[in-house]
Order: structure tokens, then C-alpha cells, then sequence
């Protein structure tokens, strides 16, 4: 079945129709990572995004439940150039396709993702609509596309009760704004009690439970739709209490000390991304998937400092909060590019909570 891909310029793409064949409007975005597309469909972060790999083969290794970042996939479309017609490995527990037919996410493959990406680069993340329509009225539809908003996503992805994931070490309370479930894993690997909190918890409920140590997680959209979130992060800050933050938490506790975010012109999306910590100099290669970034010069160099810089923009990508237990990146060191170049980032954590004991 033939699929298009709309964009609100009035470029239109032609295509294959995978999975589901329903039609849907969203932001549409690109990630430059050659494996880890479960992860990707499955990224709470990608919430009211349709996604292109930039990679031109996607599904030869198929699907492996195990790997999933939350209980469900969450990008509103998925763009490729060549979907695997077999999936080969041996951990592999079924096929792309049947995945996004099950979760009625729609497609569209055999288009040329050089072009859609390079577009994307050149003019900015558009709006789209795939749609499998042979007889769409664009004069109908790019007003559509042009009002789209992808809104306060985080109310959609984030958990509805606590929950506990037991350990024997540092108790640490995790604030879910669409966390990715490698976050949680990570700590409690390293001995920590988690207990998984709503995005909408009040800090007094937070710091009633007495942790040892917060995580503001990662997750989808403007931070600064976040206003209550905001509030509450800003009593966090005031706390006494070590406070560790990844990509989305990364920005909302730099709106809750004053400083300013902007969106990028077309994000950062993959796992081959060069970040350099400005303490030691090393480079390290880091999972990222964000449109916005903390505007460094809004800082007050009372309140927090640069820690981490992208190599290829300069952008911001990480803080250290003066005269406090805080630090926060921009990156994903629950991933794993390098394949472990930043997980050392939770072992200071750890530290900072007192070590291990």
C-alpha cells in the first residue's frame, strides 16, 4: 500500500505503508543511530514525534522484548528507507513490522531519508502527516500541520502511582517526566533502593520519604510547559538532598534557578554524539535525544556552572550547582554508546549520597 509523508513546507514524500495504517500528524524528527531502533520506538522522549532513521536498513535484528525503555512505544510514526524483510538474531523475538501493526503506530518506508533529513537540517523540525490517502488536498492539511503542537507531553508518559524497585543501599527517589527504564536499572544495579515517582508529586511528599538521593529522569517536550514541575524542582533545589538529573531534568532544574531554555534548530538525536567535560578535558561519546537546550548565557554564575559541552555545536550539556550536592547532564549515561563512557556519572552519584554503604 502506498503511504505519504506530508511536510509543512508542502514537501511531500512517497512511500510503502508500514504498519499501522492510520493516518497522524506530528513533529517530525531524525536519529543518526545505526542499531538500538527499539529503543528509540520505545523512548518515552519521543512522545507526539514521528522518527526517522537516518540509517538506510532498520529490523534486521528484529525485536527482543528485553530491550524496550517503557511498557510501550510511544513515537506517533516511524520513518525508514528500507524496513528488513527478515529479522536474524538470536535474541530476537519478532519483527518491526508486527510491532507497530500491534501498537497502531503507522509508517512509511522506501522514501529517501537523505533528503528528508538533509531538509530537516537546512530548514528546521517540521510538522508532518503520514497518511496513506492517495487523494489528500494539501490546502487541507498544511494548516493542520502548521497548528500542530506537540504540547505537555509529560502528563501522557509519566507513571500514575509509585513504585519500588528493592535494594539493599542508598534509598533514591526517581521523578518520572517519561524516565527511561535503563535509569531506574542502573541504580539499582548499583545496590539502590528506587522508588519511581509521578511527574505531578509534590516535593513535600518527595522529601517526606526521607531519600538518600533524587533523580530527575529525562522525557518529552518544551520544558518549560512544565510550570507546576518547575515549582516543585525548585524545593528540591532548596533541599539538602544530592540531586542528579538527565536531559529533561536537566533543563527543568535550570528553569527553577533562573536560567532560560531555546529549541534547537533540528535537535540532537543518536548515539554518536561528542561531549566534552570541561573538568578533565576527556571526550566521551554519549546517547542523546533532545530539541532544547539551557541557554548558558541566562546562567547566574552564582548558581551553577558549565560542566559538560557539545564538540560539534558548543551547546551546553551538563551543570554543577555551586555550594551544592547537584549535577546534571544533557546526555544519556544509562545508555550505551561508548559502550560505557558515562556510566561512571552514577557511580558519582552514588558518591555523592555517601557511597555504597
Amino acid at each position: 500500500m502506498k503511504a505519504f509523508l506530508i511536510l509543512e513546507d508542502g514537501h511531500v514524500f512517497t512511500g510503502t505503508s508500514i504498519g499501522s495504517g492510520k493516518e497522524v500528524i506530528s513533529e517530525i524528527v531524525f536519529n543518526t543511530s545505526m542499531t538500538g531502533y527499539l529503543e528509540v520506538l520505545t523512548d518515552p522522549s519521543y512522545a507526539g514525534q514521528a522518527v526517522t532513521m537516518t540509517y538506510p536498513l532498520i529490523g534486521n535484528y528484529g525485536i527482543n522484548f528485553s530491550d524496550m525503555e517503557s511498557k510501550k512505544p510511544w513515537v506517533k510514526g516511524f520513518i525508514v528507507r528500507e524496513l528488513s524483510r527478515t529479522a536474524s538474531n538470536f535474541r530476537c523475538e519478532g519483527s518491526i513490522q508486527n510491532f507497530l501493526e500491534k501498537h497502531d503506530i503507522p509508517g512509511i518506508a522506501g522514501i529517501d531519508t537523505r533528503a528528508l533529513t538533509k531538509l530537516l537540517r537546512e530548514k528546521g523540525t517540521m510538522n508532518g502527516m503520514i497518511t496513506t490517502n492517495e487523494n489528500y488536498n494539501l490546502d487541507e492539511i498544511l494548516p493542520q500541520l502548521a497548528a500542530y503542537e506537540v504540547g505537555n507531553v509529560v502528563d501522557e508518559v509519566t507513571c500514575s502511582e509509585p513504585t519500588v524497585l528493592k535494594g539493599n543501599g542508598k534509598k533514591v527517589a526517581l521523578m518520572d517526566f517519561g524516565a527511561k527504564n535503563n535509569i531506574a536499572r542502573s541504580l539499582n544495579k548499583r545496590g539502590c533502593e528506587v522508588t519511581i515517582y509521578p511527574a505531578h508529586t509534590s516535593a513535600e511528599e518527595i522529601l517526606a520519604a526521607k531519600p538518600d538521593g533524587i533523580m530527575l529522569s529525562n522525557g518529552p517536550g518544551d520544558p518549560k510547559s512544565c510550570t507546576d514541575i518547575i515549582k516543585e524542582i525548585k524545593k528540591l533545589y532548596d533541599s539538602e538532598v544530592p540531586i542528579f538529573a538527565i536531559c529533561l531534568g536537566h533543563q527543568l532544574m535550570a528553569l527553577a534557578t533562573g536560567a532560560d531554555t531555546h529549541k534547537l534548530k533540528y535537535g540532537h538525536r543518536g548515539g554518536n554524539h561528542p561531549v566534552k567535560d570541561l573538568s578533565t578535558g576527556r571526550v566521551y561519546i554519549s546517547s542523546q535525544n533532545h530539541g532544547y537546550v539551557v541557554d548558558t548565557d541566562t546562567l547566574d554564575p552564582a548558581v551553577a556552572k558549565s560542566a559538560f559541552v557539545n564538540v560539534n555545536d558548543g551547546t551546553n550539556e551538563g551543570l554543577e550547582y555551586i555550594g551544592k550536592q547537584i549535577f546534571t547532564v544533557q546526555f544519556h549515561p544509562e545508555a550505551c554508546p561508548g559502550p560505557q563512557d558515562s556510566a561512571y556519572l552514577f557511580d558519582r552519584f552514588i558518591d555523592m549520597m555517601g557511597g555504597e554503604q
